[in-house]
């Protein structure tokens, strides 16, 4: 499956992760007993269905592979596969964080690469 995957995260949020050196999760997260991912391609529909409108977001890129097993692609959506992580994210599993401002059209902004 995708080797990076994609976390949309607040920011205060995630420099509270930083702060302690592991990520647990979001409200939903931990409601749901896994941290929610999405892939290259599902991050764009996640942003606009679950963010809309919300500003102070990040966008988390993950090595999938450095997760292990505890990593699973389970479906979601249309029965498209989505990651879960079923464990804390190791901060050592992070490539980069970019900012995920608000565009004039209200649509999130993402980065060139997806």
């Amino acid at each position: 499956m995708a080797k990076t995957i994609y976390k949309i995260v607040p920011a205060s949020l995630w420099q509270n992760a930083k702060e302690v050196g592991i990520f647990e999760g979001a409200a939903i997260d931990l409601t749901d007993g896994y941290i929610h991912f999405s892939t290259a391609s599902q991050a764009k529909e996640t942003a606009a269905r679950h963010f809309t409108g919300q500003t102070d977001l990040l966008l988390i890129a993950v090595d999938g592979d450095a997760l292990g097993e505890k990593l699973v692609f389970e479906p979601s959506r249309g029965g498209d596969l989505f990651p879960h992580l079923y464990a804390a994210l190791p901060l050592s599993a992070v490539l980069w964080e970019k900012p995920l401002p608000l565009g004039a059209d209200g649509a999130h902004q993402f980065p060139e690469m997806l």
